[in-house]
């Protein structure tokens, strides 16, 4: 058996990014950037008015109260296109171009506002009185604050959310370049398993694994293809070898462990599949193989539910990360936390145990693992907030210790 860390890192080590493509925006959203996302304009492209109000120079409102002459106004799609000569200012509005020679936004609940007259009894001019003024450059967005033309908005490898979507949408891109979705072909061993809603013998069971995995391999940016069931004959695993002609890897789920009727290794051996390793020393998950069959890299996954979901997020995901070229691949990311309850000492194995997270009254965070951990009872995963990580030969430990969480 080999450790964890040491598995994950062979697997991903033995594969690459898959290949690219162009998509819209609009379709964008949970795709993994393959090059960085430049920005095509400066934005603001201008200094622009963060505030209702005036634009005016601050040199006319040193001395307070002041007296000056509107001569024009500044809105969101409009400018005022000569510079403020003194004693001048300018209606602006948020989004507005700040005029040549203003400095200064004075915002419209300073200022008291009138028409006076000038030349003749029917010849008004707008005056404001400003009543108090801000220093220089207040309520100004420079030219340039969000980002620059040229600059890096998104970086390579960076799975795309809404707000990026957003951001590359400001920065006038409508296309972006993606890792296509890895394909990976998904299927259940075993004569004990039947689908969901299919008749069920008095010795079968509910395949399960098959649906999870294509539901985590979807919300982790690749393609799930199902391939169903294979049922513990050879010439069924002869079959699924002439099926991975476009398969980024094949994920299996069962028949990796020594039983008579665990068939992965021994049939798909036929086929030419090569064993990079088999068992770990991990517990839920020993009998967990990797190799490759032809050009298809081949995860093997233990068949109890909770030991493939478990090994699917230590290992299938950081797989389908370094396909989809992100940085990082490989690493697994825990918090710190403390134990909610005491446990006893560990043995060889690394242990993942699932438990709930919650807060203290402290603000810390608390993960007490389930009493019972049977690697076939996937309701205590699906009620699960986080795995609890145990080292190896881990001595006992009592509630309150510090310990290192996988969050779900």
């Amino acid at each position: 058996m080999i450790p964890t860390d040491e598995a994950r890192q062979r697997i991903v080590s033995a594969l690459s990014p898959v290949s690219t493509e162009v998509v819209s925006l609009a379709q964008a959203c949970g795709r993994v950037l393959a090059e960085d996302a430049l920005a095509r304009i400066t934005q603001p492209p201008h200094d622009v008015s963060a505030m209702d109000g005036y634009a005016v120079r601050q040199a006319d409102v040193r001395t307070l109260p002041a007296t000056l002459t509107q001569v024009g106004e500044a809105r969101a799609g409009g400018r005022y296109g000569q510079p403020l000569r003194p004693g001048e200012c300018v209606r602006i509005f948020t989004g507005g171009p700040v005029p040549a020679d203003a400095d200064t936004i004075v915002i419209q609940e300073h200022v008291r506002a009138a028409q006076e007259p000038t030349g003749g009894p029917r010849i008004t001019v707008p005056r404001i009185t400003v009543l108090q003024a801000p220093p220089p450059g207040t309520h100004i967005r420079r030219a340039g604050q969000d980002f620059r033309a040229g600059e890096v908005g998104l970086g390579a490898g960076r799975a795309l959310s809404a707000r990026d979507v957003g951001l590359a949408a400001a920065m006038n891109l409508p296309w972006l370049r993606v890792r296509r979705r890895p394909r990976v072909a998904i299927v259940s061993t075993g004569d004990e398993l039947e689908l969901p809603g299919d008749p069920l013998g008095p010795n079968q069971i509910l395949a399960s694994n098959g649906l999870a995995l294509a539901a985590y391999v979807g919300a982790w940016g690749g393609e799930p293809v199902h391939l169903g069931i294979l049922r513990d004959q050879p010439e069924e695993f002869a079959r699924l070898a002439g099926e991975l002609a476009h398969a980024d890897l094949l994920v299996t789920s069962g028949g990796a462990s020594v039983g008579d009727y665990d068939l992965v290794r021994s049939a798909l051996g036929e086929q030419g599949l090569q064993v990079d390793f088999w068992q770990i020393a991990m517990r839920p998950g020993k009998p967990l193989l990797f190799g490759r069959l032809g050009a298809t890299p081949v995860l093997g996954l233990p068949g109890n539910p909770v030991s493939a979901l478990v090994c699917a997020l230590l290992f299938l995901r950081p797989a389908l990360e370094r396909l989809l070229g992100m940085p990082g691949a490989g690493q697994v990311p825990t918090v710190a936390a403390l134990l909610g309850r005491d446990l006893p000492a560990n043995d060889a194995r690394e242990d993942f145990l699932r438990a709930t997270l919650a807060r203290d009254a402290a603000g810390r965070w608390l993960a007490t693992p389930f009493p019972v951990q049977d690697s076939a009872m996937l309701s205590t995963l699906a009620r699960a907030d986080c795995l609890v990580q145990r080292a190896p030969q881990a001595p006992a430990a009592k509630a309150g210790e510090a310990v290192k969480v996988i969050v779900l």
